[in-house]
């Protein structure tokens, strides 16, 4: 189980930034609660072409501001949090991984924006952020390709959770 969030050492040595766009044929109510649902993250989300392999809730309750979770992936642990919670509208992540010394590594906070469209799917609107630290700086390349692309399968399996 996650505890508090890393005390940030030191300022952040790279940072990754991008927005995607998908059209999600669902009003934006159920787009939400969709992507709010950590533990149903594991029904949906891609098997193939994403780091990503199991998603879990470690704090009671229905999700909301704080609650905490752990991603499994293929680079081991990323242990998070909602960041912000506004049903319907926005919803941030952020996760992070930080090494034996407890000094963060790097550290992320995808986010979906919602807007309902006239007919009645979602606009959403993926930003994601990355800031990385120290050593990890030399990754930022390889950062940014992995995470397009991480973003873009996970996008397109959301998508595809509704048609």
């Amino acid at each position: 189980m996650p505890g508090p969030v890393p005390r940030r050492h030191g300022e952040p040595m790279g940072i990754i930034e991008f927005e995607l766009q998908k059209v999600v044929n669902a009003p934006a109510d159920q787009v939400f609660t969709r992507l709010a649902d950590i533990n149903g993250h594991n029904d949906w989300m891609p098997a193939k072409g994403s780091i990503r392999k199991h998603s879990e809730q470690t704090s009671p309750g229905a999700p909301g501001p704080g609650t905490t979770y752990v991603d499994q992936t293929k680079m081991g642990e990323a242990p998070g949090e909602i960041e912000v919670f506004e049903p319907s509208r926005r919803l941030v992540y952020h996760w992070w991984d930080q090494g034996r010394g407890g000094r963060l590594k790097y550290e992320g906070w995808p986010a979906y924006t919602l807007e309902e469209q006239a007919d009645g799917t979602t606009l959403v609107r993926h930003d994601a952020r990355i800031q990385t630290y120290g050593i990890y700086n030399l990754a930022v390349p390889m950062f940014r390709v992995m995470a397009k692309k991480e973003r873009t399968v996970t996008l397109g399996a959301l998508a595809a959770s509704f048609d």
